[in-house]
């Protein structure tokens, strides 16, 4: 490990961290309570970074001490240092105290991306930053420029909101989230975006990004960021977050001394037991490319890890749950209606608003949505999708039941606990069945 710390991105930058400051947000600024104690609802009503950083903090030394334990328990070495390959089976370890070499028989290549940072944008971690900057930020800004419209995007611009800081984000294409949501979910996450103060330049590109000098009669002495849209719209806020893409770090680490080749992304190309064109070398992770997500990377992993001991090992690639951390939460499994409808799948949708059920009202939180989009010949679950809170839990009672070849008939029969929010599942299932029957 070439970092200070066990845990690369998830742990570090990336997910533990983004988490981490969502609860906090969500905990201090109260916007999951309102509908219960009105809209000027709050715990705290001057939030600064050190309230939020806290909390990331011990979360993130939990997670060190989790690792290096479970590390230690399994017998596995741990070698700090920056790798690069001398040779198909030689690996050259570099530290400020000196170099080791390393020989193995087998390799996985696990080493994550970065953010993207083109030249042409004027990064500076405190006013123009990445992802991986905004946590180290001094003082919460008035406004932001929110460039992309992804996961991260979405998730970081969701939390500054809840901040009461003014946010304008930024997406090329038409929706944000594009090519992920199925789009009765986008136009409603999009809709409480809007609701949480977020203004929304969508089908706009970034043609030019530059920091201004500050301008006391405008603005004091605070700097600002100037971003230029290719329809001649200048948008300028005191930061910007610049959330397009992640870059692979393949270039760092020898491969031409193994014969393997990387895209222009740095992503390295595994067939489906996650090997490389060189056999005996291993890739997982975001290296890889989609999906991304720590959750699938540590199966990617441990699907890797078996093919190369010779282990069988079974997994549902086609099954992974996606999850969005944003506010309100996301999250679905299976087929979108827009591809059921590519496919010629004919189907029915369940719907269940979260305002129908007791455990929203007892929450105070009743803008959510669960979809079941069920087979109309056979009536089995062919995807679920979730909007509000809880989403990133509930998916996984219908990730278990269409991983049994489970039919709507299911949520019908089974009992739930009420109040909660998963019998949700129950409502859309006589929803989407009275459908079937045209009831």
């Amino acid at each position: 490990e070439k970092n200070e710390a066990l845990g690369g991105v998830m742990v570090n930058t990336g997910t533990i961290p983004s988490k981490a400051l969502r609860e906090a947000v969500l905990h201090l600024t109260g916007v999951g309570k309102r509908g219960l104690f009105g809209h000027a609802y709050r715990i705290k009503r001057h939030i600064t970074i050190a309230d939020l950083i806290s909390v990331s903090q011990r979360v993130i030394r939990h997670e060190w001490e989790v690792i290096r334990d479970s590390l230690e328990r399994n017998g596995i070495d741990l070698i700090w240092g920056k790798a690069a390959f001398e040779g198909p089976n030689l690996l050259a370890v570099t530290r400020p105290d000196g170099m080791e070499l390393v020989t193995a028989e087998k390799f996985l290549i696990a080493i994550g991306t970065r953010p993207a940072m083109p030249p042409n944008v004027p990064f500076d971690g405190k006013v123009v930053f990445t992802s991986d900057h905004l946590l180290a930020l001094d003082t919460l800004p008035r406004s932001m420029i929110v460039v992309g419209g992804g996961v991260i995007g979405t998730e970081y611009a969701c939390m500054m909101a809840a901040l009461d800081v003014r946010v304008t984000l930024v997406e090329g294409r038409h929706h944000v989230l594009g090519g992920v949501l199925d789009e009765e979910v986008a136009e409603s996450f999009q809709y409480q975006m809007r609701v949480a103060g977020i203004t929304l330049r969508l089908g706009e590109k970034v043609e030019s990004i530059e920091r201004l000098e500050p301008d006391p009669t405008r603005n004091g002495n605070c700097p600002l960021v100037q971003a230029t849209l290719e329809s001649g719209k200048k948008l300028r806020a005191q930061t910007l977050l610049y959330a397009i893409g992640r870059q692979g770090l393949c270039s760092e680490l020898g491969l031409e001394n193994t014969g393997l080749e990387y895209d222009d992304r740095e992503r390295l190309k595994v067939n489906e037991n996650y090997q490389t064109s060189v056999e005996h070398i291993y890739a997982a992770g975001d290296v890889i490319g989609f999906p991304a997500l720590a959750s699938t990377s540590m199966e990617q992993g441990r699907l890797a890890v078996c093919h190369a001991f010779g282990h069988k090992a079974d997994s549902m690639p086609q099954l992974f749950p996606y999850g969005i951390f944003s506010i309100p939460e996301i999250s679905m499994v299976g087929k979108t209606e827009q591809q059921l409808t590519e496919e010629g799948v004919p189907y029915e949708a369940g719907i269940c608003y979260f305002s129908e059920i007791a455990r929203g009202q007892l929450m105070g939180n009743d803008t959510g949505m669960l979809k079941l989009l069920i087979h109309q010949d056979n009536r089995q679950i062919l995807g679920v999708h979730i909007i509000g809170a809880g989403a990133t839990e509930l998916i996984h009672i219908g990730q278990v039941v269409m991983a049994f070849g489970g039919t709507v008939d299911y949520f019908i029969n089974a009992v739930f606990n009420y109040p909660t929010l998963a019998e949700a599942y129950k409502n859309a299932a006589m929803n989407g069945s009275n459908k079937l029957a045209h009831v």
